[in-house]
This record gives C-alpha cells, sequence and structure tokens, in this order.
C-alpha cells in the first residue's frame, strides 16, 4: 500500500511509534525489508540516496513501487538527502512519494526559502517534504554527508521552521553521526533537548545517523517522539560482512540465488530487530 510520508507518519505520531526508513540501494535490500516488514506487520520507507538512484537507475523506481502496491504494507518511497532542486525534481517525475531536501548546511534563512519553494510544488502533486534543521555529524565512513561539528537544533528556531516552510516532517540534530561509529567513538544523545523540541512542533520528528547508537538511547527517542528512523550503515554491513565470508568458504559461488542467500538473511535479522526497537511491529493495524 503506497502512501506519501504525512500520511505514514501522522499515524504513528498518534501511536507513538517511529517507521524505519531503511536505505535500499539493492534489489536484494529492497526484497529484504519488504520481506521482513510483512513478517513483522510494520509500516516501512523505502529510502533511496541520489547516489544509489544513480546507480540503479530510474527503472528501479518501478520495482519498489510495484513491491509497495503489491503489498498490505503501508510503504513510502521517499528521497533521502535531496541536495538540490535538480534532485528533487527528477524525483517527483520520477515516481517517489516523499522527498527530503536538505538544506541545513545553508543559512537559517536561506535553508527555510528553498524548503518552502520545494513544499510549494510537491505539496500540489500530494508529495511529502521532509526538512533538516541543524547539522548531522559524520564518521567520514558513509555517502550520506555530515559535518565534522554537530550544530543542535535549537526548539524556537524549529517552531520558526515548521510554521515559514509547511514542511511534513523534521529531521532534527540531536547529536547523532552518519555511518557506523568507530571503536571508541561515544555518541551524545541530547534526550532532553528532543523533548524540548517536540513540546514545541506539532509535525513527526525524524532521527539521521542512528546506526549504532545504544539501543536505550534509540528507544528512549522514540517514547520522547521520534516518528522516522534512518537506517542504512547496519543493515548494509550486516549484508557485506556476510557476503565477504561466504566468498571466503566458496571463492567458486557465483549463482546470485545462491551468493546472496545467507546475506539476506542475516540483513533481516537487523532490520527485524530495528523494527522491534523502534515500536512499529504490529502497527499496520492502525492503517485500516
Amino acid at each position: 500500500m503506497l502512501l506519501n510520508m504525512k500520511d505514514l507518519l501522522t499515524v504513528a505520531n498518534e501511536h507513538n511509534f517511529a517507521v524505519p526508513a531503511f536505505n535500499i540501494g539493492t534489489g536484494q535490500i529492497l526484497k529484504a525489508v519488504i520481506e521482513s516488514c510483512e513478517k513483522k506487520q510494520a509500516p516501512v520507507i523505502l529510502a533511496i540516496h541520489p547516489l544509489e538512484l544513480e546507480f540503479q537507475g530510474d527503472s528501479f523506481l518501478r520495482s519498489c513501487r510495484a513491491a509497495a502496491n503489491a503489498t498490505r504494507i503501508p510503504v513510502t518511497i521517499h528521497l533521502d538527502h535531496g541536495a538540490n532542486l535538480g534532485q528533487i525534481y527528477h524525483a517527483i517525475q520520477t515516481g517517489f512519494t516523499s522527498v527530503m531536501i536538505d538544506a541545513s548546511h545553508q543559512p537559517f534563512e536561506e535553508n527555510i526559502a528553498i524548503c518552502r519553494q520545494v513544499v510549494e510544488i510537491a505539496h500540489l502533486l500530494g508529495i511529502s517534504v521532509e526538512g533538516e534543521l541543524g547539522t548531522i555529524g559524520t564518521v567520514g565512513n558513509d555517502a550520506e554527508g555530515g559535518t565534522g561539528e554537530i550544530i543542535y537544533t535549537r526548539p524556537d528556531d524549529a517552531v520558526r521552521f515548521v510554521a515559514e516552510t509547511g514542511i511534513d516532517c523534521l529531521a532534527v540534530a540531536i547529536g547523532t553521526a552518519h555511518g557506523i561509529y568507530p571503536k571508541g567513538f561515544k555518541p551524545e544523545l541530547k534526550l532532553d533537548l528532543l523533548s524540548e523540541i517536540k513540546a514545541k512542533v506539532n509535525i513527526p520528528l525524524v532521527l539521521h545517523g542512528g546506526s549504532a547508537n545504544p539501543d536505550s538511547e534509540i528507544a528512549e527517542s522514540v517514547k520522547r517522539g521520534i516518528n522516522k528512523i534512518n537506517i542504512s550503515s547496519d543493515i548494509k554491513d550486516a549484508f557485506y560482512q556476510q557476503l565477504r565470508k561466504t566468498l571466503t568458504a566458496d571463492p567458486h559461488v557465483r549463482e546470485p540465488f545462491e551468493l546472496y542467500v545467507d546475506s539476506i538473511h542475516v540483513m533481516k535479522e537487523v532490520i527485524e530487530q530495528k523494527i522491534d526497537l523502534f515500536n512499529d511491529a504490529d502497527k499496520v493495524k492502525y492503517y485500516f
């Protein structure tokens, strides 16, 4: 069941759970995500970064839309970290039901102006828009960008940002970083700041860079009002670590239906663990 982000996350906001946004850079990941969500009866967001879309080609969107329309699971197809208007327009034309315009590195007023422009176009077509305020960190091993210094979202700025842009959900900066955290790297989530923002902003909030944060912090962020959590590195790392083991065990294996079986199984375990952690399991019932 294909939905836009607003319709998907309004329900999550009402019932206090978070929908995972899994980056699906390949058909194998798409298959694992859909099958796991059907098993867990969990709404899901299929997130695709512009670089992933460039790699797969626009025809990949037809596969995603077909998978979404063939399942009873509520599904949003979302452009992750659109960096400019060209990428946004292309996503709209290609068949995404939600887009993120990431102008968080721009000055505050310019971020507002860019997001408002995207909203004015996307909303006419029933497409939802995610904006970001503040900056997400990076540990240097991801393709999604980020900054060496986190700029935390200020609650009063968030109020003005939402009011003046008309966005449907807001990615907040509370101390996460993109990528798999290296040994010794200790993220510091400002959960009290999250509570302050949630008390002042009435749209769903988004957490980026949640890979490898302690489960206890992620669960608490959901309780305090996060309704969408991006997951990319965790599932891809599980998939490709197992793939390396498979190739080492049998260097001659070449058939995709043999090569990827164990990797998909291992990745599904991570996907299903995230669904449970986000309180997303058994939430399909709220959409009917």
